[in-house]
């Protein structure tokens, strides 16, 4: 096993399980999809129960592909993409340190699946026995852009949170007359 391969397939199967975990969670967890629903309503995306659905939908199947190595680079942009969202909506203002909500999960989730896709799935992996090997910069940049920009897009169309109070253009500042 050259070394690449060891790390591709360390690196598959510490991501790609975690990421099922959480999709499963979404669904199966101790508050179920309804409970996702509503976490996904307060955190501002419409319509809440698609994007619920459709986050775990994308967990689950972005751990199965990889964990299995298959269709690299794209299980790695869906989980770049899943993460942009939550570090955007969830963890947003919140600081670096995940201990106190910040976006540090979702920067070190989204880096391995960047360095994973550069890696590649390695030959012990459905790609690698299927000869479809891709690594290097192109898949890499192509996991970071196509996950960027889909999160992006989703953002831009269905992310709608409440304005706070303090957050509000409309008020004017006090002034001292």
């Amino acid at each position: 096993m050259k070394g690449h391969d060891a790390a591709a397939l360390v690196l598959r199967a510490t991501l790609g399980p975690m990421l099922f975990a959480h999709g499963w969670n979404k669904v199966a967890g101790p508050g179920g999809l309804k409970g996702t629903t509503g976490w996904f309503e307060a955190l501002g995306l419409q319509p809440a129960g698609v994007h619920a659905r459709m986050a775990a939908g994308t967990e689950l199947a972005a751990g199965v592909g990889i964990t299995l190595g298959a269709v690299g680079p794209l299980p790695a942009a869906a989980a770049v993409g899943l993460m942009t969202v939550a570090a955007r909506t969830d963890h947003r203002g919140k600081g670096f340190f995940v201990f106190k909500g910040g976006w540090e999960y979702a920067g070190v989730v989204g880096g391995a699946a960047v360095a994973l896709a550069a890696l590649g799935n390695g030959r012990y992996s459905l790609d690698g026995l299927l000869r479809r090997q891709r690594a290097g910069a192109g898949p890499a940049l192509l996991a970071a852009g196509l996950g960027t920009v889909s999160a992006a897009a989703l953002l831009a169309m269905c992310y709608r949170p409440e304005e706070k109070p303090d957050e509000s253009q409309d008020e004017e500042p006090p002034t001292d007359h």
